[in-house]
């Protein structure tokens, strides 16, 4: 995963796919607006394996992540173990 500052999203390469998730910092935490994975992509896991990887990001940078999103809700909602980095 990588952290496209200048498209304000986090990113996951597969196949020469993305998956991505936008994210706006306010207040100092990361607000997760949209999550979506390109048309090859999906049904795969990918968006869920994004969404993983920010979690470990969070963790290691102690960030807070508010997701917006629905299917970052429903992630978190079916990942209680993540819920250390949610607001």
């Amino acid at each position: 995963m990588i952290d496209n500052k200048d498209q304000g999203r986090f990113e996951l390469e597969e196949d020469g796919f993305l998956a991505w998730a936008e994210y706006r910092i306010k207040g100092g935490q990361y607000v997760i607006p949209h999550v979506e994975a390109e048309p090859p992509l999906r049904g795969s896991g990918a968006a869920g394996r994004l969404m993983q990887a920010i979690v470990e990001h969070a963790r290691a940078n102690k960030l807070v992540i508010v997701p917006r999103c629905s299917y970052a809700r429903i992630w978190f909602q079916r990942h209680p173990d993540a819920a250390d980095v949610l607001d």
